[in-house]
């Protein structure tokens, strides 16, 4: 995806990406600055979650929002699903800026997009907070399962990024066993710590690290994983690395260190340079899992819940991530693209099919 100079007009950077809408929410009475970011609802509404981080400048919000939200377009449009893309962000601490009036102010937000957007928990907010903005409106999804909602999406989010890595085992050395392979997985979060007991239940051998030292600690010894500090991930030659913390780990730099043969991980927006780094590594011969086909386990944990499917239905889109990292893979080897860009032209081209199906209408 584009890259953009700070100085860039936000509508340059809006035609850049393709936007079809951007909403600034501000109100002084709880404090809220927030940025909802429509990309494109082609297919349906557009879902996303809402993330709350205490950006540096509104300039580092406007651009993680719009990077994202057009993620989520590609990343429901290839995971079969009949939604479109988009994103939110808050800006302020969570731990710090967060209250009910703040989060209630946001649903009042949403409320008045009439159902185009549609939001769920992300980094920095919780089931918890998705109450709060439920009390304002509908398009909110991600509640508690106790008030009809689905629910935690970690454990679904999981099984998506290690059904992409079987597919990914499959593509290499011809069956998709984890049996005695090895993975490193970084951040061990809500989706990393299932992910590792998904590939410790495999017997892999797991490396597993994460910036809370405390934290690691008690995973790697509840699952039977190494520890080790992230400032030794590259050092290690393992079949697997799997990011599962914050974006752009793969770069110029960490690429020229990789000795893994798989790259396939839950964080968002890994590579740097879409473009760029997704050639090194096809250059390099790894195989990259594009994070926004594995990763839609989330997302349809949410769609589920708005279209009230059971725990079955989730579970059967949620394995379909296998058959969809396939098809990019071989599109990939194919034409000899690099694999974000099989996975592109795949979400591409039934963005423009529907399209032409809603223009007969």
């Amino acid at each position: 995806m584009p890259t953009h100079n700070p100085e860039e007009s936000i509508f340059n950077q809006l035609e850049a990406y393709g936007h079809k809408k951007v909403v600034f929410c501000s109100d002084p009475d709880t404090g809220l600055k927030a940025i909802i970011a429509i990309h494109d609802t082609t297919l349906g509404p557009a879902l996303g979650g809402t993330r709350m981080w205490a950006y540096k400048t509104e300039g580092d919000a406007l651009r993680d929002v719009l990077r994202l939200s057009k993620s989520m377009t590609y990343k429901s449009a290839i995971a079969g699903l009949n939604l479109g893309g988009g994103k939110a962000v808050i800006i302020g601490d969570s731990h710090k800026d967060k209250t009910e009036a703040l989060l209630r102010k946001f649903g009042r937000f949403i409320k008045n997009l009439n159902g185009e957007f549609i939001t769920a928990e992300d980094v920095g907010t919780n089931p918890r907070d998705m109450e709060y903005i439920r009390m304002e409106t509908q398009h909110v999804t991600g509640v508690p399962e106790s008030i009809g909602g689905s629910g935690d999406p970690a454990p679904i989010a999981a099984l998506g990024v290690y059904m992409g890595m079987k597919a990914c085992v499959k593509e290499l050395f011809g069956n998709d066993h984890l049996t005695g392979r090895s993975v490193i997985v970084q951040g061990i979060g809500h989706v990393g710590e299932h992910l590792v007991k998904l590939l410790r239940d495999e017997n892999v051998k797991v490396y597993a690290s994460d910036i809370d030292e405390d934290r690691l600690g008690q995973i790697a010894k509840k699952f039977g994983a190494e520890a080790i500090s992230n400032n030794s991930i590259f050092d290690i030659d393992a079949d697997i690395y799997a990011p599962c913390a914050l974006g752009a780990t793969i770069n110029t730099h960490t690429i020229s260190k990789l000795k893994c043969a798989i790259i396939a991980g839950s964080a968002n927006n890994q590579l740097e340079d879409e473009t760029i780094h997704g050639q090194m590594l096809l250059e390099k011969g790894i195989l990259f899992a594009p994070d926004y086909v594995i990763n839609a386990g989330g997302i349809i944990n949410c769609y589920s819940e708005l279209m009230g499917f059971g725990k079955k239905r989730t579970m059967q889109l949620t394995e379909n991530i296998y058959e969809a990292t396939r098809n990019v893979l071989k599109l990939s080897k194919a034409e000899l693209i690099s694999t974000t860009e099989a996975a592109n032209k795949i979400a591409e081209k039934r963005i423009a099919d529907i399209k032409k199906v809603k223009s007969t209408y």
